[in-house]
């Protein structure tokens, strides 16, 4: 799984799949319920971003697609690609300490600032979708 051609889809698992790095100009959709949130998703190649309810969930620089996010009380977890290694800030608990593991191996745990963001770098230049998880 690549791009996500539509922006924004409900996976069956409940997940979310999101982000196309390859469109050249910003490209946003708003209003997309999934279990009673509202998402709006801006994407393209230098930039994507997710907002549940109006708050920060997900933003890459460069733009990139995520498939599977799945948010939970004690974290999140999805699966990442792009053209080219990507700068990722998550929005979680505020000024709370999380294990990240970035292709299957733990780069250390992370505290989040006073809002909650947490940012990390991720290599994705032909590395296919990279597994992200974010765990108390």
């Amino acid at each position: 799984m690549a791009n996500v051609k539509e922006l924004i889809r409900a996976e069956q698992d409940g997940s979310l799949s999101f982000g196309n790095y390859e469109l050249d100009t910003k490209t946003k959709l708003e209003d997309f319920e999934q279990g009673g949130n509202l998402y709006k998703v801006k994407t393209f190649k230098e930039l994507t971003k997710l907002e549940r309810d109006g708050l920060f969930v997900y933003e890459s620089d460069p733009g990139t697609a995520v498939n599977a996010l799945k948010i939970t009380k004690d974290g999140m977890s999805f699966s990442v690609s792009g053209a080219e290694d990507a700068q990722i800030t998550v929005g979680l608990s505020e000024d709370t300490e999380y294990e990240v593991s970035v292709g299957g191996k733990s780069i250390g745990r992370m505290k989040t600032n006073l809002g909650g963001k947490l940012s990390f770098s991720v290599e994705l230049a032909g590395e296919g979708e990279v597994p992200v998880k974010i765990a108390l």
